[in-house]
Parts: structure tokens; C-alpha cells; sequence
């Protein structure tokens, strides 16, 4: 009896310590979102525009060569983003490509 107590008693707290992270990392998502799109607006009031990074050249390459994949890898090398936010960029960069 006294191990299911102290079985259900970690748990318990193990439960307690991942649903505190996760409202803090959700918290801390939240406040980076906001901050990006105050910048956002800053950079867009004062008419300054992101640079393009460099190294992109390679990736228009590897899109024009249909090696997408290779495309979105290369991307994340040069920029440090992640695969979602790659995915959505090296697209963007096709689409603007194609036009």
C-alpha cells in the first residue's frame, strides 16, 4: 500500500511539473509571437525591409532542378529556421520564381 502511495505521489507530481512547462513554453510562444509582430510593425513604419540572406541563390537552383527537399535543407542551413517555417519560405521562393 505505502509503494502505490509513493508510485501515485510521483505521478501525480511528474503530471504537475509537464502541464506547468507546457503553460510557460505556450506563455513564452504567445509573448515572442507578440513581440515579432510589434517589430513587424516597427520595421514596416519606418519602410526597412528584411535583407534577403545569403546563400539563397542555391536554393532558387535546387528549386529550379526540382530537388525540393534538397531545396528546404539547404534553407535551413543558410537561415537557421526550422522545417516548418523553411517549408513555407523555399515555397514562397518558388512561387516568386515562377512569376
Amino acid at each position: 500500500m505505502n509503494t502505490l502511495f509513493v508510485l501515485l505521489a510521483v505521478l501525480a507530481t511528474a503530471g504537475w511539473i509537464t502541464s506547468t512547462a507546457t503553460l510557460r513554453s505556450r506563455a513564452l510562444e504567445d509573448k515572442v509571437d507578440r513581440l515579432e509582430r510589434r517589430l513587424g510593425l516597427v520595421l514596416d513604419h519606418l519602410g526597412i525591409e528584411e535583407p534577403e540572406p545569403a546563400g539563397l541563390d542555391e536554393v532558387r537552383a535546387l528549386m529550379r532542378d526540382g530537388r525540393t527537399v534538397s531545396a528546404i535543407k539547404a534553407y535551413r542551413g543558410i537561415t537557421g529556421s526550422g522545417l516548418a517555417e523553411a517549408t513555407r519560405a523555399v515555397e514562397a521562393l518558388d512561387l516568386a520564381q515562377r512569376t
